[in-house]
């Protein structure tokens, strides 16, 4: 009976693992569907490179950073190049592929702020600096064993060490690139660039949706008891509340029901689930979904307003609603579920007591000045070194033709091409 519980548990964290890595696709989707036709092949490409990349660097480096057993308070140390053991221990590869995945997720979420304007070799620089010196740490500090966990913080399954590290290191790239040509006026009002494909949009949200059961549910690591059940099910409130809220949001302040506004109010319901889903009961994850919902509308006509170009949103899908998924512990966690999970106590509606939400204040405070600090340090020195922005030149032609030498849709560029020489032939001019 035994051999079978650590058989189901092991397979368990592999489907997991399977469902989380399967969100890369999702993010092609979603990122190429929300940018322009010109740069979409290499949004795709970048994507595949940079997981592989990363894969290799968690094996090198990163796990032995996390969940080494020689560290400190501050670092993981030791079981570098990491090597699963023989014999009833073989379910820690299906560990190590599980928390991989997460690192990649963190990673694509940087991406967001890159977008459209940063250089190919750019992503395969960062891609290893972030995975040695950024996620690494806070992701030790929660849950390998760091001096964040032996204080009780809360984050189940990462809306603080995946969603908020991956958005603060999404901010540094913003402001050191600098917005997308156009998307400013000299007056500094600003233009919406639209994505170009709002259907590969939407199923890159569901492809998310669908893998963020692998996300959550997964991160009990078990299946004996049947608690990824009642994780799932918080997950999925909280994501359909968000979605209503950020609908009706977007209808109220815009008088139109804006679909990019509702497809980002539902992963910002699934990101603010993501700290709260194992401590919370399913009322609160609704009311968790719901208060995102509306956060994630007004977070991002902020970041515009202030000169932030953040194509994609990560900024207020993920550092947003990832701050306020974890806050949200220490008001809504219940003492039992703390207990079950083995981590803090019961939040201030629960208990009276403000302990739980100080340790989930200075959490997010020191977890979210590390990712941003030092991913732009980091970027900086490469800006310096090799420059972070292909040229304006390069920006308009797109990064499928000048990072590439060919585009994601060539046939569709090519009755472009044919409709500018008839428009040229007509003295009209067409700005692609």
């Amino acid at each position: 009976m035994e051999e079978l519980t650590v058989g189901l548990d092991a397979l368990w964290v592999m489907l997991a693992a399977v469902l989380v890595l399967f969100m890369q696709a999702g993010f092609v989707l979603l990122e190429t569907g929300s940018t322009r036709m010109k740069n979409a092949g290499h949004i795709a490409g970048k994507t595949i490179f940079t997981v592989g990349l990363c894969s290799l660097m968690f094996w090198f480096v990163s796990y032995g950073l996390i969940f080494g057993g020689s560290g400190n308070a501050f670092i993981g140390w030791g079981d570098f190049m990491f090597r699963p053991p023989s014999g009833e221990w073989i379910p820690s590869s299906a560990f190590f592929v599980f928390q991989l995945a997460f690192l990649a997720v963190s990673l694509s979420i940087a991406w967001g702020g890159f977008a459209e304007r940063a250089k190919l070799s750019v992503y395969v620089i960062f891609t290893v600096l972030f995975s040695a010196l950024v996620y690494p740490v806070i992701a030790h500090w929660i849950w390998g064993g760091g001096w964040l966990s032996e204080h009780g913080k809360q984050d189940f399954a990462g809306s603080t060490v995946v969603h908020l590290t991956g958005a603060m290191a999404a901010l540094a790239a913003t402001i050191l690139l600098k917005p997308r040509i156009g998307k400013y006026n000299k007056d500094g009002k600003p233009n919406d660039i639209q994505g170009h494909n709002q259907v590969y949009t939407t199923l890159g949200v569901m492809i998310l949706w669908i893998g963020w059961f692998g996300f959550n549910a997964g991160s009990t690591l078990a299946v004996g008891d049947g608690f990824f059940g009642f994780v799932a099910l918080n997950t999925q409130l909280a994501a359909g509340a968000a979605a209503i809220a950020a609908m009706a949001t977007s209808w109220a302040w815009n008088g139109k029901a804006d679909v990019p506004s509702i497809l980002n109010g539902t992963l910002a319901g699934l990101v603010a689930i993501t700290a709260s889903c194992a401590f919370v009961e399913p009322w609160a994850a609704v009311a968790i979904g719901l208060i995102a919902g509306v956060l994630v509308v007004a977070s991002m006509k902020f970041f515009e307003r202030v000169r932030i170009d953040d194509p994609i949103g990560a900024l207020s899908v993920h550092g947003t609603a990832g701050v306020w998924g974890t806050l949200s512990t220490g008001f809504l966690a219940t003492p039992e579920l703390a207990e079950k999970v083995g981590v803090g106590q019961g939040g201030v509606f629960y208990t009276g007591s403000f302990a739980q939400l100080g340790v989930q204040i200075y959490g997010v405070v020191t977890s979210g000045a590390y990712a941003f600090i030092v991913s732009f340090i980091l970027l900086y020195l490469v800006k310096k070194a090799i420059g972070l922005r292909v040229t304006e030149e390069e920006e308009i032609m797109g990064l499928d033709l000048s990072e590439h030498g060919s585009y994601g849709y060539p046939e569709q560029l090519r009755a472009g091409h044919a409709d500018n020489k008839r428009a040229d032939k007509a003295d009209t001019v067409i700005v692609g």
